[in-house]
């Protein structure tokens, strides 16, 4: 009921607040023998620390994750692996101001109405913060699906509107947004400096990738695999909407052109995106999130207090201009923790 776990059979559970003590995450149904370490784990999560840079905000947290239980001479035992990240930089005086006013674009006014009272602090579990604790999961699902072959990597398809050109790069950071386009990359840092001088903040789409997935993945009604990815993504706070393979394009296409044809050699196209009738059908899986502006901005913003009455904020504190790219890592946790569950769900049906 409360929405704070996901997952079938690989399930997770994540906890905390952005000002809180710490953020975490509970993982149950990890197989057993897993070699797992933090320093694993680590990698992915310093992908998504906040203020490596100058448009990052400019909070300063290690993210250094705790393995707490699960976890014996290196390996997984198939018991439930709890994770923490504690808080070591957080500013709660910088929200005083917004304890009785509500941030556009927040989800201040929504959770005061759902549950009658809400953490003012930094957004508390609405807070991006959250997603800490979505990719330390995230890297454990990812050594479940390894062993398959499977391989998940997100990089920037836009920002700000400026499109990048090219498929997937193979050395993703050899920029600081993760783009295929290095003209682009350059048009988008221009643009996001710009945004930042003005007080105002950027969106933009993350593009991921699933390479190696075997075919057969995902059930073929409810639970099909397109669904419970677009349902992963679209459970990150600042994704708006998600298409796969073709996307919004497919509409526009006829028939003779949208569908894939197959050969001796597999399929000719990949309009389908990887998946057919829900399940995997074993081409990469391309799917697209379409990410909102981040809501903190430097300008005077018109809103009502907790009574109703007109009021005007100016939001303070530390924010990003763009979630891209820290948004990327979360962005492929989502999908591992996806990809795991259905992974360990068909081996139920076909060992």
């Amino acid at each position: 009921m409360s929405g704070n776990t996901t997952g079938v059979v690989f399930r997770v559970t994540t906890w905390g607040e952005s000002h809180g003590e710490a953020v975490g995450a509970a993982v149950d149904g990890c197989p057993p023998g897993i070699a797992l370490a933090a320093e694993a784990i680590q990698r992915d999560l310093d992908r998504r620390k906040p203020g490596e840079g100058a448009l990052d905000s400019s909070r300063r947290e290690e993210d250094r994750v705790e393995i707490l239980s699960g976890v014996f001479e290196g390996r997984t035992t198939g018991t439930p692996i709890a994770l923490i990240i504690r808080n070591r930089d957080a500013a709660s005086a910088a929200y005083d101001d917004l304890k009785d006013v509500f941030r556009p674009g927040h989800g201040d006014f929504t959770y005061w109405k759902k549950y009658g009272r809400r953490d003012h602090r930094g957004g508390g579990r609405a807070s991006g913060r959250e997603t800490a604790a979505r990719v330390a999961a995230g890297a454990i699902a990812r050594r479940v699906i390894a062993p398959a072959g499977i391989t998940v990597a997100a990089f920037t398809r836009a920002l700000g509107g400026i499109v990048a050109k090219g498929d997937p790069p193979g050395d993703a950071d050899r920029n600081r947004l993760r783009c295929p386009d290095d003209a682009a990359a350059v048009r988008m840092e221009r643009r996001l400096a710009g945004a930042k001088r003005q007080g105002d903040t950027l969106g933009g789409v993350a593009e991921i990738c699933i390479h190696g997935c075997p075919p057969g993945l995902g059930e073929p009604v409810f639970d099909k695999l397109d669904a419970d990815l677009a349902r992963a993504l679209m459970g990150i706070g600042t994704v708006k909407g998600v298409e796969i393979g073709a996307g919004f394009a497919a509409a526009a296409m006829k028939g003779s052109r949208c569908n894939d044809p197959i050969g001796p050699a597999g399929f000719a196209s990949n309009h389908a995106g990887g998946v057919l009738a829900g399940i995997s059908s074993g081409e990469a899986i391309v799917l697209r999130a379409a990410c909102k502006p981040i809501p903190s901005i430097g300008r005077a913003q018109e809103t009502v207090d907790v009574r109703g009455n007109p009021a005007t904020v100016d939001v303070r504190g530390r924010h990003d201009v763009c979630v891209i790219p820290r948004i990327l890592p979360v962005c492929e946790a989502m999908v591992c923790l996806v990809l795991a569950d259905h992974l360990l769900r068909q081996k139920a049906i076909r060992p």
